[in-house]
């Protein structure tokens, strides 16, 4: 593992920067297609699942969103980046809800933990979990997803483009039946994940299933105590949303990804983890275990979970931390910064969103650090980040 106290680690990093920025794109997307071949860990058996996110977590906390979609509508701007750059492999960290899906079928880890102080993100894996073990193809996941009545079985679903998919789900209605099955399903194979659920865990579990079914595609980003903002998606705008260069690069617009994102549910390979990124134990803990795999970490999503570890003045703990994990080369921080004194005049805002994607190297954010650390936020989301639109295809 390189790092930037070594002699010019990062001077090298920049230079494949530039490189990847130059390189036809047939040679960039000969390096994107080799991401293919990168093995799965070992699958982790159901017994050790379970201790080991019991292990690995810390206390829960309170959070004023329910967080059962995400409020990121830029969230795809990074994806084309990441390719072009390799990121790929290793171990993938994550927060909040699906949208962790599709940066990990960009990246295409061997292990991915999602790492939430809420425990009621934990619980929505969970659900999620179960939908990709039970369903075989996309359709029959978004179909389990919002309880409506599964297709007839049809070899041209797996060829479908998203919006064929979603036209399945605007147009079918779900049904007593449907939606009972559904919540069924998910209730029977949550239970047997090794983890300690109570009742009413399980009953958290069926009241987000219940949102999903009731609201469908139209399912909105919601906070509590506030009244919902014309800018919260719904999610039917975010799985039709795209990549910088205009191509949908959402979790359910392949089946390829679909696929490999269910082989690693399947293996338990996507661990949910309880705790706070500052906290003393869930993100030491695992760093530690995957150091102890023989991996390293090649991304890093943090969404704005910066801005109020700075605003507790718990950002140092959670640095720290970062800066002690094994990781690659080129490894990756992916933020999303919101409109406001932060995010208005933001360089890479990209006009009508409301979000702003960015990526940072990690050895350029342990580098900083290291050197004293950030004036705070705004010197956070601008410094190191990498400019997105360069290194965009050649049109």
């Amino acid at each position: 593992m390189l790092r930037l106290d070594q002699p010019r680690t990062y001077m090298r990093f920049a230079a494949i920067v530039v490189t990847v920025a130059v390189l036809p794109l047939a040679c960039q997307k000969q390096a994107v297609d080799q991401r293919a071949t990168t093995p799965l860990a070992a699958p982790i058996p159901d017994s050790t699942f379970g201790r080991l996110v019991a292990d690995l977590s810390g206390p829960g906390a309170y959070f004023d969103t329910d967080n059962l979609i995400s409020n990121e509508t830029s969230y795809l701007h990074v994806v084309g980046a990441l390719k072009r750059l390799d990121v790929s492999g290793g171990v993938y960290i994550g927060v909040g809800p699906a949208q962790n899906f599709s940066y990990i079928a960009a990246i295409q880890p061997r292990l991915a933990f999602i790492l939430d102080i809420r425990r009621d993100n934990l619980l929505q894996h969970l659900m999620f979990k179960a939908l990709f073990e039970a369903a075989e193809n996309r359709v029959a996941y978004l179909s389990l997803l919002t309880g409506r009545p599964l297709p007839e079985p049809d070899r041209d679903w797996e060829a479908a483009d998203i919006e064929h998919v979603l036209e399945y789900v605007d147009t079918t209605a779900p049904t007593t039946e449907s939606a009972r099955a559904a919540l069924d399903t998910v209730g029977v194979l949550v239970r047997g994940y090794g983890l300690a659920l109570s009742e009413q865990d399980v009953a958290t579990i069926r009241r987000f299933h219940r949102v999903f079914i009731r609201a469908g595609l139209d399912l909105q980003f919601q906070t509590h105590g506030r009244p919902p903002l014309w800018y919260y998606p719904t999610l039917r705008q975010l799985l039709l949303e795209t990549d910088l260069d205009g191509g949908r690069a959402n979790y359910l617009a392949s089946e390829t990804d679909y696929r490999f994102l269910r082989s690693m549910q399947e293996g338990n390979l996507i661990i949910p983890v309880v705790g706070d990124f500052a906290g003393d134990h869930a993100l030491p803990a695992i760093g530690s275990y995957i150091e102890q795999q023989g991996e390293e970490v090649s991304a890093f999503y943090t969404s704005n979970v910066e801005f109020y570890l700075m605003g507790d003045g718990s950002f140092d703990r959670f640095a720290a931390s970062v800066v002690a994990l094994p990781r690659t080369y080129n490894a990756m921080m992916i933020r999303s910064v919101f409109r406001g004194p932060f995010g208005n005049r933001h360089p890479q805002r990209v006009s009508g969103y409301y979000s702003t994607q960015l990526l940072q190297p990690i050895d350029a954010f342990s580098e900083a650090v290291e050197l004293g650390g950030y004036s705070g936020y705004s010197d956070l989301v601008t410094r190191g980040s990498l400019n997105l639109r360069a290194l965009q295809a050649n049109p």
